[in-house]
């Protein structure tokens, strides 16, 4: 089967741009043709995947995020795909991938934590409002046959923003290494990466991980510190965010040397074996791939209800769920509490259990199926 994967961007360092990468390898393993279509490669494609480059208008990102969504098409169809799936903003696909819900729910949700003054700038900014209208586009295309949500949460939400039949919306939960993601207490890495960052060997550590600080909810975590029942706790803080040097000088001016940041880290599997709690409460995350990656490694993690991945987390890990993220005390306690239960070697044997259901194999597998199944007439006879 020849599979098209579109989107505006192949790299590492947002979550859809690993995803894209991760697929096209996934299918490509599984014996198909598959082909990229970027206008960007800050990385090189995957072996054996044949890529594309897209043109756009290099000036200002709302002609690049027209010029993209109008160009693809062409180009697409010259290649003859049996089945095109798209991961970003275009105009004509059979597949859609949701992998971080709707805008307009987005913009929603930002304007009422924000204010007024968010929500006139989001109505009146271009960009804003040309990413509204390619969406409303994108989910009533004639050409659309399935929409994959990363989680019940995204398709809750596009069902409330958009008239989609719910028929035509498959939730597929993303997957992890479980072998990059293993605990390994027992080769030092955990002493290693202790000693890194100076941080005690007996310290209860727990570990935020992503980009985009204030999406991710960072800014409450950090509140929660103020606790008395956190006072001997260190956080570790990594992933990028363009205020990353604003939330370390107003860090460094109230807390002690026990809020660290990391900033970006390659081999971010490491930090996960140092840490004892994982903590994820989030304002809006689609679904979140540092839930998966911590129970991988064998850690509880806390995560707000609005985190898609909390939808995975059975038995005693669903107490790391918390209601309200946006109370610091709540977070307070619910982090006590895990850091307490963390101490027990049956949590890491749960949290590694519920990862092992999600693998990738398992997770291409099951899409696999999926594009077969609305794939071109001749290309499931040449399956057969």
């Amino acid at each position: 089967m020849r599979v098209g994967l579109v989107h505006k961007r192949l790299d590492f360092k947002g979550g859809t741009e690993r995803d894209l990468f991760r697929t096209a390898e996934g299918l490509r393993d599984l014996g198909h043709e598959v082909h990229l279509f970027c206008s960007e490669y800050v990385v090189a494609a995957p072996h054996g995947i044949i890529a594309h480059t897209l043109p756009v208008v290099p000036m200002g990102r709302t002609a690049r995020l027209w010029s993209f969504a109008v160009n693809a098409p062409s180009i697409i169809e010259a290649q003859r795909c049996d089945v095109v799936m798209s991961f970003g903003r275009t105009l004509r696909h059979d597949v859609l991938r949701s992998g971080g819900g709707t805008h307009r729910g987005f913009l929603d949700q930002l304007g009422r934590n924000a204010g007024l003054g968010r929500r006139l700038w989001q109505k009146a900014s271009i960009y804003h409002r040309s990413l509204l209208n390619l969406e409303k586009r994108q989910f009533s295309a004639p050409q659309l046959k399935k929409i994959i949500a990363v989680s019940a949460e995204v398709k809750r939400d596009i069902l409330a923003n958009y008239p989609v039949p719910e028929g035509k919306i498959v939730v597929l939960y993303n997957g992890v290494d479980g072998e990059r993601f293993r605990l390994r207490r027992c080769d030092g890495t955990r002493r290693m990466i202790r000693e890194r960052w100076q941080i005690p060997s007996d310290a209860p550590l727990v570990l935020f991980v992503g980009s985009g600080f204030r999406r991710k909810g960072l800014e409450r975590l950090i509140s929660a510190w103020k606790s008395p029942g956190l006072a001997h706790v260190y956080l570790l803080i990594v992933g990028s965010d363009a205020r990353a040097a604003r939330y370390k000088a107003r860090v460094e001016r109230i807390y002690d040397d026990r809020i660290i940041f990391a900033g970006r880290q390659e081999e971010v599997e490491n930090y996960y074996a140092a840490a004892d709690v994982v903590a994820l409460p989030a304002l809006q995350e689609a679904f979140g791939n540092v839930v998966l990656e911590s129970l991988a490694s064998g850690v509880p993690v806390l995560v707000s209800r609005s985190v898609g991945a909390a939808e995975v987390l059975s038995g005693p890990l669903t107490a790391g769920i918390v209601d309200h993220s946006e109370d610091p005390n709540e977070l307070a306690v619910k982090l006590i509490a895990l850091l307490e239960r963390a101490r027990d070697p049956r949590c890491a044997e749960e949290a590694r259990k519920v990862a092992c259901r999600y693998s990738w194999h398992n997770h291409f597998k099951n899409l696999e199926s999926l594009l077969i199944e609305i794939a071109k007439p001749h290309a499931k006879t040449n399956l057969v």
